[in-house]
């Protein structure tokens, strides 16, 4: 059977789920914009208009709920790529917004760049592994006006052909990007179908959903986008002093936001996302390093499918700011209690330092942790053929096994999962080849891939609307 991971019994999902409607129909949300409380109001929550107070009955959440899909695709440029949710199946989802890049040879951080997002894109585009796009980094030579978001997209469609899972800052970019999306994908209907694009929409604990980035998904309504929810509360810090209340927390937060998108319009797809976290006591930051992060990610998938929701949850963070040992055990635990709890997205390779700094190196190390986990995952098999027991009375007692089939058929069928990634031989062949560390390895798979890889070119004519399309926005902005 499948390897599995248990934090909560059904009796405390339940409560979980009890809970969490009580808070939302006693204490409510701060909803700071006018719209979506207007949206509210009209789908039966009880608002205070003085306060931005939105209360929700239990019904409303129920009914909305009910609404939300609990099977759908995420669609690509892709031809094949389709990545189907609550489906058994899960893929990676690269850490994001990093504001710092590591050179893989000094060890130094410095700001990133526009290359240093090139090469991220280029990466990913190229590891199956990882299915859904975010930006890795936030250039420090990138500005932030439309123009440049609409250049910006088409740079990334250039090179990523898989799922994209991104924001716009405002309202205001929605039409551009609608535009964009039927520049490259097709008429309005093709893209609700399809759904190659999803919004990533993050509630601010607690129990906050700010105005600019929800009103910007408000503003994609019609258009049948999915929207992952991703609230962010840190035990001790934006939320309680307990593992169970930050759940709780956590689900408030998605339980409010997924009413108000079904509100704007119903049936649309989500995804249960919360990223719940444990503060470092000694620094009141983010403790990327604390085992309790996979505990709490593996409470969060355990609440999407007691809703049957489709789950992306968070995994491999570590505190170390370089690839290390430390950086290497954090991460390994963190990714196997995510991975065990099997969410249909899993987030975080590639980004070291509480998620600030970029790391090539340790993005190809997580990708080779996620086959371990994947590995790990799949358990033991135990049908009746994998029982050998005519192989084990033909061998015999003081036997060996070396040279039957079953045991080439073993490690060709992936029976057992073998690494080609770090040291798995003697000392001496070690020590012959020069001690090659890991960081140089991945240092050296990642330069060749980089050279290897050729992005899935975007046809010409829509290579021609997207250069348009980026010179009239440049032209609005004037």
């Amino acid at each position: 059977m499948k390897s599995s991971l248990q934090v909560l019994s059904d009796e405390e999902r339940a409560e979980v789920h009890e809970r969490s409607l009580r808070l939302l129909s006693q204490v409510g949300m701060r909803v700071e914009t006018a719209h979506g409380r207007h949206l509210l109001r009209q789908a039966g929550a009880e608002v205070d208009e003085d306060h931005h107070l939105v209360r929700f009955p239990r019904s409303l959440v129920e009914s909305c709920l009910q609404a939300a899909p609990k099977r759908f695709s995420l669609g690509a440029r892709r031809p094949g790529w389709e990545l189907a949710m609550n489906a058994g199946e899960c893929t990676l989802l690269i850490d994001g917004e990093a504001v710092f890049a590591l050179d893989g040879t000094s060890l130094q951080r410095r700001p990133a760049t526009e290359q240093d997002w090139l090469e991220a894109t280029c990466l990913i585009d190229a590891l199956d592994e990882i299915g859904v796009y975010w930006s890795m980094v936030r250039p420090s030579d990138r500005s932030e006006s439309t123009a440049d978001l609409v250049e910006y997209w088409h740079r990334l469609f250039a090179h990523f052909s898989k799922h994209i899972q991104e924001v716009t800052p405002g309202p205001e970019q929605a039409p551009w990007l609608l535009e964009a999306l039927q520049v490259v994908f097709g008429d309005r209907e093709t893209i609700r179908q399809k759904h190659p694009w999803s919004f990533l929409l993050c509630p601010l604990s607690p129990l906050t959903l700010e105005g600019p980035f929800t009103d910007a998904y408000l503003a994609l309504a019609g258009w049948n986008i999915p929207v992952a929810i991703m609230p962010m509360p840190l035990l001790g810090a934006t939320a309680p002093g307990s593992l169970i209340a930050t759940v709780v927390l956590g689900n408030c937060e998605v339980l409010a936001t997924l009413c108000l998108v079904q509100a704007a319009e119903p049936g649309t797809p989500v995804l249960y996302a919360p990223a719940l976290a444990v503060m470092n006591p000694r620094s009141g930051q983010y403790g990327g390093g604390a085992v309790e992060n996979g505990l709490l990610a593996a409470a969060a998938v355990e609440m999407a499918r007691y809703y049957g929701l489709p789950a992306e949850a968070s995994g491999f963070s570590t505190d170390h700011h370089i690839p290390s040992i430390q950086a290497g055990y954090e991460r390994a635990l963190s990714a196997l209690l995510t991975a065990l709890a099997w969410p249909d997205i899993l987030v975080g390779p590639g980004l070291l330092g509480g998620s600030l700094i970029l790391s090539l190196e340790q993005l190809w190390i997580d990708v080779e942790l996620f086959r371990l986990c994947r590995q790990a995952r799949r358990g033991i098999l135990c049908d009746g053929e994998r029982y050998l027991e005519e192989v084990l009375k033909r061998v015999g007692p003081a036997g060996n096994f070396l040279s039957e089939p079953s045991t080439r058929r073993a490690f060709r069928s992936g029976e057992c999962y073998v690494s080609r990634l770090g040291v798995h031989g003697t000392y001496e062949q070690w020590e012959a080849a020069g001690r090659p560390g890991l960081l140089e390895e991945a240092r050296a798979r990642v330069g060749e891939t980089l050279a290897a890889h050729r992005p899935l070119p975007l046809p010409e004519h829509v290579e021609t609307e997207l250069t348009r399309l980026a010179a009239r926005a440049r032209q609005s902005c004037r």
